[in-house]
């Protein structure tokens, strides 16, 4: 498990890029954390370091957001951004299809992944939590207080499942090197 830290969103930006640089069609990504943490964050800047030009918004209400990758990103031709925040079952998860829509050329990246993350087979999780002051003992961020969270430091956990994201795992590690 890599632990890291980003200062700023530029930051939870450039850790979510340097992943994407290593991800391929037929990855799932799991993005965990509280409300407000970074994960809608970390897939805007995922989506941009894929050439995703239109705005990535959170997909609470809708689900899935589909975006066309550009030619010229070989590694998969389409973005895929799930948010399980509202479903309550995991047979309402599996009617996604996410799996497939991985194995048909697509990367996926999941809000809220991890608590179904059992029903996933190789993956990436990453776990965003905000910390307010990192000095004063490492206090975590009301996700109430929006003014805080916006402006808060985050603690960045990645952990890869499977064999798919083992053989990454020392290119995933030293990408990140800097915010370790």
């Amino acid at each position: 498990m890599l632990q890291l830290r980003a200062s700023s969103v530029a930051d939870t930006h450039a850790i979510a890029a340097a992943v994407a640089s290593l991800a391929r069609a037929g990855d799932m990504i799991l993005l965990a954390g509280e409300m407000g943490a970074g994960k809608t964050a970390f897939a805007q800047g995922f989506g941009r370091a894929l050439g995703v030009e239109e705005p990535i918004t959170s997909p609470t209400y809708t689900l899935v957001h589909s975006y066309d990758l550009p030619p010229s990103q070989r590694r998969a031709r389409t973005l895929h951004h799930a948010d399980l925040y509202r479903l309550e079952r995991t047979t309402e998860v599996a009617e996604l299809a996410l799996a497939e829509l991985a194995e048909f050329g697509g990367i996926v990246l999941i809000e809220w992944g991890d608590v179904v993350e059992s029903t996933f087979g190789d993956h990436l999780t990453v776990l965003l939590s905000n910390v307010i002051d990192d000095d004063a003992g490492g206090e975590e961020a009301d996700p109430a207080a929006d003014e805080l969270v916006s402006d808060s430091r985050r603690h960045v956990e990645i952990a890869g499942v499977g064999s798919s994201w083992a053989a990454r795992w020392e290119r995933i590690a030293w990408a990140l090197e800097q915010f370790a």
